[in-house]
């Protein structure tokens, strides 16, 4: 089986020390718990590694989001609306500052 692709890559620090890493990988094909064909994480925590927002679709668990200690279900429909609701979800956490 091909392996997967990877499509983008990023990390950002901000200034008082939060950390959000963005990975996309390409899929070889789709799969029931990824129809998309897309593999993803996104995180946003702090620099002692308390997650705070993360995006993810692991393997058996399909597209879902954590807000803190929850976890639930999340609906993809593309990665515009992926990456737009991460960063709401940030901008939320950092308490309505995106500085």
């Amino acid at each position: 089986m091909a392996a997967a692709t990877l499509l983008y890559r990023s990390k950002t620090a901000f200034a008082d020390s939060a950390i959000q890493k963005m990975v996309l990988w390409a899929l070889p094909q789709p799969t029931p718990d990824r129809p998309h064909g897309l593999k993803y994480r996104l995180y946003y925590g702090l620099a002692d590694e308390t997650c705070l927002v993360r995006y993810d679709n692991e393997s058996g668990k399909g597209d879902h989001r954590h807000i803190k200690d929850r976890e639930v279900p999340y609906a993809f429909k593309d990665v515009e609306t992926l990456v737009r609701d991460f960063f709401n979800d940030i901008v939320q956490a950092r308490g309505g500052n995106d500085d």
